[in-house]
């Protein structure tokens, strides 16, 4: 609970507006997409960097839990305020401060929607890579607490690639600056990366310097369906031996295309073991002889149809299997929980059996989709509220992540920790190494108020 003398320091600072109490309206910032609950004492929305600062002074002299929020969109519940406390809302930190052509950078603060950079800098005729699919809706700040990723992260790699500097404020409320727009910048140790995909839990981003490129000049697509996720996973990784490294590579397994074409009814062969999306971008006068490689690669391994698309439209079109897995499996079950395992791609075959397997042996729906140049799979436990349920569901979901680590994988890929696997992150780190981290986190918060609970069981 917030104390009578903490409160009133945090009403001295804030205006009213900034400062909710009212039970109804701490409900709204209670839960991120995992469902999970937890009501916060109150919930505060500084509107600059010096607030954020004096907030985490009266909050670690009163040793009172903090959990940064952008969005709310996590799917490991790193947002939810598990030990009460403050929720702060970051939602007044939402400019774009800067695109800086000359230098190809960006600085940004934590609530500017994944999406509106793009946008913005895009209308400029530059690009930043990273494409998370809460993009529409995901900020920054979460992004860079989770290291998102997205479906471009086969050819131009995730959030941590694109952090060029950081202002953060710490749990004692002191404000350090990490990292520059300058590419080269030996200045002292690179604390940027420390806090890249620290869920929330060593500082608060209240500034961000984004590295930026040159907006590809065009993109096509093609859209591929084989007879065996083996026979897919074959093409992938002869279009990178052939020195192609496509924008994106996408796949959907046997039930996602299923639940995909009962709901749309686009024409996609229900007996297809696997469909793949490859998208290759640059110069437009070499995109064609690429895509044209990348269909030959495809006849080569067994594909049973293959489609290009050239036009904004038709590309379009190809990307609605993909953008509508997610809706399709509502359609399924009332229940899911998607969880995103990461696999050497070699390996994504191999994974996908084994979910076969355990999704015999517990009676659990398994719906498997994801980014197939990369091996990052989104592995999804569809079930409905029949006795029993929850309890299969727990037992696939350890099967999952014991089959993934036993083929050199990694029980979160984007997603992160949080609440959500904590208890697991013993399986995939040794004693010493999370002892480090648990070093490292009593260093930048000795009391352990910043999103407590959250990584570590």
């Amino acid at each position: 609970m917030i104390n009578a003398a903490a409160l009133n320091r945090l009403k001295t600072l804030l205006a009213p507006e900034d400062i909710l109490l009212a039970p109804e309206d701490r409900a709204c910032y209670a839960f991120d997409a995992t469902g999970r609950n937890r009501v916060p004492d109150a919930v505060v929305f500084p509107r600059n960097t010096e607030a954020v600062s004096e907030i985490m002074r009266i909050a670690d002299g009163h040793r009172i839990p903090v959990v940064p929020r952008g969005a709310g969109s996590g799917l490991s519940g790193g947002s939810v305020p598990q030990s009460g406390g403050l929720v702060m809302g970051m939602n007044r930190f939402d400019q774009i401060l800067e695109i800086d052509a000359d230098n190809l950078v960006a600085v940004v603060e934590p609530c500017v929607v994944t999406a509106e950079l793009h946008k913005a800098v895009e209308r400029l005729g530059l690009f930043y890579p990273p494409d998370p699919a809460s993009m529409g809706h995901a900020t920054i700040g979460g992004n860079i607490a989770e290291n998102a990723g997205g479906m471009r992260a086969v050819k131009y790699g995730v959030t941590k690639e694109y952090v060029m500097g950081l202002e953060v404020a710490l749990p004692n409320g002191d404000i350090v600056h990490a990292g520059s727009k300058c590419v080269k910048d030996v200045v002292g140790y690179n604390l940027t990366p420390l806090f890249i995909g620290s869920e929330g839990t060593l500082g608060i981003v209240t500034r961000a310097i984004l590295k930026l490129l040159p907006l590809p000049e065009a993109k096509m697509t093609l859209m591929a369906t084989f007879p065996t996720m083996g026979d897919a996973a074959r093409t992938v990784s002869a279009v990178i031996r052939n020195r192609i490294i496509p924008a994106t590579m996408e796949f959907l397994d046997r039930h996602a295309i299923g639940a995909v074409e009962a709901y749309l009814k686009m024409g996609l062969p229900t007996q297809a073991g696997a469909l793949l999306l490859i998208e290759v971008d640059g110069e437009k006068d070499q995109l064609d002889r690429q895509i044209e490689r990348v269909r030959a690669v495809c006849e080569e391994n067994n594909v049973m149809d293959a489609r290009i698309a050239r036009e904004k439209a038709a590309q379009d079109e190809l990307w609605k299997a993909r953008r509508s897995v997610s809706a399709s499996m509502v359609r399924l079950k009332p229940r899911r929980i998607n969880e995103d395992i990461s696999v050497p791609r070699s390996r994504i075959p191999e994974m996908i059996a084994q979910t076969e397997i355990i999704s015999e042996k517990h009676g659990v729906l398994i719906v498997n989709f994801g980014h197939a140049g990369d091996g990052n799979i989104h592995v999804n436990l569809l079930f409905g509220d029949k006795p029993g349920d929850d309890e299969r569901v727990r037992g696939a979901v350890k099967d999952v992540f014991e089959a993934a680590i036993g083929l050199g994988g990694r029980i979160s890929g984007e997603h992160g920790i949080g609440l959500a696997k904590r208890d697991y992150i013993g399986w995939n780190l040794d004693a010493a190494t999370l002892g480090m981290m648990r070093r490292v986190k009593r260093m930048f918060d000795p009391n352990n108020i910043l999103n407590p609970g959250k990584i570590f069981p």
